[in-house]
């Protein structure tokens, strides 16, 4: 990163004026503009080149890309103009793809022309080094076909389904078949969305929904105990994704109550698959106390309960094996993860993904965190980042596996360890941010602070500056 003085920010902020005014004079057009600026001011890179090409301020692009996201149906992102200043001049610091898509958009201009596509001009350490944009067509911003389907998420969705819920209890108060249908689709729909809203927005969202079936069960109107018996299902499976919320947000006194609450009703509802997986998750905010005799005991309940196949798998990989290398039992570890395996190798249908399926980044997760608490510091490294691979950039299950591998690099490699963990500050918004990705930086910064490495300064104001993902009035943290 190279420092420039205020005095020489100011003068580069008048020359760029002149240079532009000079253009428009000559007929240039923003690109031949920004290229001028770019030759002539060689401190200015690409990003911050185009704007003042178009002769804006920071505050006006944000003002733009909020526009934006409203004539999208979308609440404006948290994008600050110390964020655009951060993406404009630092070597290492990117923003997400969903941030390119919008500033390629509102810029209208391709990512390359921004420094953001195949030849940028931030330097990037070459472990940072990820997928790049493929070529695109005139003011557009094309995105590789994998990455393309999160570069932009909405909340729109989240109070529709809601609405839909509760329309259709309008219409028949005590519950039926069709409500029950859909009270499912809800959950399904919440399951697989979990990651790509903030968790306080989806906690809301999956709390109102909760308290809709909880009407209906409390309706004087007679219901049949088979669907009623099916609502109890849905509110127990809607009580797990709160206590995995609640546990997200750090609220883990919380998590505790609604995992609880889906254990009961689990067991009430005869759905051996969810009280199972609410003990898994009950393992794993007692693991977050270190409480890991505890963990064990939840999971030693989850397994007694969960179906064979993949939610034995999960159990063992995500309750079970975690917890053992914590306690330095290896062997019993081992079994753990020999374990999941066969139950993986016996189910037929696989993989699953959302919140309550179980996938290859999320075992490859937990086999690196526990090799890297074994010891076995050069598996995790190699394990991390293969699951780190195997996700989408800047997702929440991306940040845990980023910080598990600078964890895992911070003994041998704590260069790479601080700028890695900056990078993932960087992408992730502080409302996106879990409480488990924010324990793992907590960690890192107090393992690299001692080593006085290039990043790590930065790296522990940064931390030190996060807000809270709640604030002690009850605000969340900005995405």
């Amino acid at each position: 990163m190279t420092t420039v003085s205020r005095s020489r920010r100011a003068a580069i902020q008048k020359a760029a004026a002149e240079i532009r005014e000079r253009c428009l004079h000559s007929g240039s057009g923003v690109e031949r503009t920004a290229d001028v600026i770019r030759a002539e001011l060689p401190e200015v890179h690409s990003l911050e080149a185009w704007r003042l090409a178009l002769g804006w301020p920071r505050s006006r692009t944000i003002e733009r890309v909020g526009a934006l996201y409203r004539a999208r149906g979308l609440m404006p992102p948290g994008m600050s103009e110390s964020m655009l200043c951060r993406w404009e001049h630092r070597s290492f610091e990117r923003p997400s793809l969903e941030y390119v898509e919008v500033l390629c958009t509102v810029y209208q201009a391709r990512p390359e022309q921004l420094g953001l596509g195949r030849a940028p001009d931030y330097e990037q350490p070459q472990w940072a080094q990820g997928a790049r944009y493929s070529a695109p067509g005139p003011q557009a911003c094309v995105l590789p076909a994998r990455e393309s389907m999160v570069t932009m998420t909405t909340s729109a969705g989240l109070p529709a389904v809601r609405e839909s819920l509760h329309l259709a209890l309008l219409a028949e108060p005590a519950g039926s078949t069709a409500v029950v249908d859909l009270s499912e689709a809800a959950i399904e729909h919440y399951a697989l969305g979990y990651s790509k809203h903030p968790p306080h927005l989806l906690f809301t969202e999956v709390h109102a929904a909760r308290g809709l079936l909880m009407q209906a069960l409390t309706s004087t109107t007679p219901t049949p105990d088979r669907i009623e018996n099916e609502l109890r299902r849905c509110v127990g499976w809607l009580s797990a994704l709160l206590g995995n919320l609640a546990h997200h947000l750090g609220d883990h006194a919380g998590a505790r109550v609604h995992l609880a609450t889906a254990t009961t009703y689990g067991d009430r509802s005869g759905d051996a698959r969810l009280a199972g997986w609410a003990w898994g998750a009950q393992a794993m905010v007692a693991r977050a106390a270190g409480q890991h005799i505890q963990a064990l005991a939840h999971a030693d309940r989850g397994l007694a309960s969960a179906p064979a196949g993949l939610p034995r798998a999960q159990l063992h990989a995500w309750a079970q094996l975690p917890s053992l290398a914590a306690l330095n039992r290896q062997r019993e570890a081992d079994a753990a993860l020999a374990a999941a395996m066969r139950e993986l190798e016996a189910d037929a249908a696989g993989w699953a993904p959302g919140r309550f399926g179980y996938d290859i980044a999320e075992h490859q997760l937990h086999e690196a965190d526990a090799d890297r608490a074994l010891g076995r510091t050069e598996k995790a490294v190699a394990t991390a980042e293969t699951s780190m691979n195997a996700c989408i950039t800047a997702t929440p299950g991306w940040a845990a596996a980023a910080l598990l591998l600078a964890q895992a690099e911070a003994p041998t490699q704590p260069t790479d360890a601080a700028q890695r963990a900056l990078d993932v500050l960087a992408r992730v918004p502080a409302a996106r941010l879990r409480s488990t990705s924010r324990s793992r930086l907590t960690q890192l910064d107090a393992a690299l602070s001692p080593t006085r490495v290039t990043g790590a300064d930065e790296l522990h104001d940064r931390v030190r500056a996060l807000p809270a993902i709640i604030d002690a009035h009850g605000t969340a943290a900005p995405a």
